[in-house]
């Protein structure tokens, strides 16, 4: 008997760090062992995290789990994002021009900048007064 194939892919956004496996299946996406719904409440989220299997003509065609961790959830849901196009890379080779014609193989490498010394926040400074 022939195991079934699970392709892997790590996503990372901010300070998120999502793990995803894709499995053939029809189309369920589990997050955290919630559903896509409950866990993702806006619009704008669910369509972060299925934009990579519309953009490959593969929705319904695969079962999502991730696990994702840190950040909040626009950074999670930017982070699975990525780790479902690296997996769908793993599944089919031929998807890279798709996949990268609509940006979603580059990880943002946007951070958040540290707060300095003596100072209010990273950029922000405490007022000046001359007098």
């Amino acid at each position: 008997m022939e195991a079934e194939a699970v392709y892997y892919g790590t996503g990372r956004r901010k300070r998120s760090v999502a793990r995803v496996w894709l499995k053939p299946g029809e189309g369920r996406m589990l997050i955290n062992e919630q559903a896509l719904d409950e866990y993702f409440t806006r619009q704008a989220w669910r369509f972060l995290v299925t934009q990579p299997l519309k953009v490959a003509g593969v929705e319904g065609k695969f079962d999502v789990y991730a696990n994702v961790d840190g950040g909040g959830l626009t950074g999670q849901a930017g982070a699975i994002r990525l780790g479902v196009s690296r997996a769908l890379l793993h599944a089919d080779p031929g998807l890279k021009t798709p996949l990268k014609r609509a940006g979603l193989l580059t990880r943002d490498p946007r951070e958040k900048e540290r707060k300095k010394y003596g100072q209010k926040g990273a950029r922000a400074r405490f007022q000046f007064s001359k007098r």
